[in-house]
């Protein structure tokens, strides 16, 4: 799930999926914007047929928030 979550990231960003890890802020470290986050996230319901609420994205920080819940919430 973390591989699949870091190369869409650095297909959205200009970023080395190396330097990616759990604990990596996407606005502090990636420098992803808000339209950037939206995409990413637009893109991840996609990839993974859920639907992010509204209320989720204030609180989805760092990549391993987006794995968190991309684990919690998709159907295995």
């Amino acid at each position: 799930m973390f591989e699949r979550v870091v190369d869409m990231i650095a297909q959205q960003l200009p970023v080395k999926k190396e330097t990616i890890t759990p604990s990596t802020r996407l606005v502090e470290d990636l420098g992803a914007d808000s339209a950037n986050i939206m995409i990413m996230i637009m893109d991840l319901e996609g990839e993974f047929d859920i639907v992010v609420q509204d209320d989720v994205l204030s609180t989805i920080k760092t990549v391993g928030d987006i794995v968190g819940y991309l684990e919690e919430h998709i159907q295995q």
